[in-house]
């Protein structure tokens, strides 16, 4: 026997705010990226990273605002809030890691030019 997943339907004067809400989450994660990383990276001011957490923190709403416009369950929702509490934290660990491993082959670089 067929497990059947009943949901309910989305009015359709619900699906423009939806389709909006869900554009805003991808364009605030974006940007939270984009300014955070660049930041750090030095292209932008260190002035800018605050500007960089409040997309984060629009993302974040929005993103819920969307779960509840489609009628996610309350498991859903909170999984989507821990996952956005781990993106608050990649673009950070993208920085370390690039940082890491630059300042890991520019020794093995001076070590070879050194032997030549």
């Amino acid at each position: 026997m067929e497990s059947l997943i009943v949901r309910p339907e989305i009015a359709i004067d619900q699906f423009l705010p939806i389709f909006v809400e869900s554009t805003l989450v991808l364009v605030f994660g974006v940007a939270y990226a984009a300014v955070i990383t660049l930041s750090k990276m030095g292209y932008f001011s260190k002035k800018w990273m605050p500007v960089g957490y409040l997309f984060w923190a629009l993302q974040t709403y929005f993103l819920y605002d969307f779960a509840i416009m489609i009628q996610s369950n309350h498991f859903t929702i909170k999984v989507l809030m821990v996952t956005m509490l781990a993106y608050l934290f990649i673009p950070h660990l993208y920085y370390y890691l690039i940082t890491a491993g630059d300042a890991r082959y520019e020794d093995a670089d001076e070590i070879i030019e050194e032997t030549k």
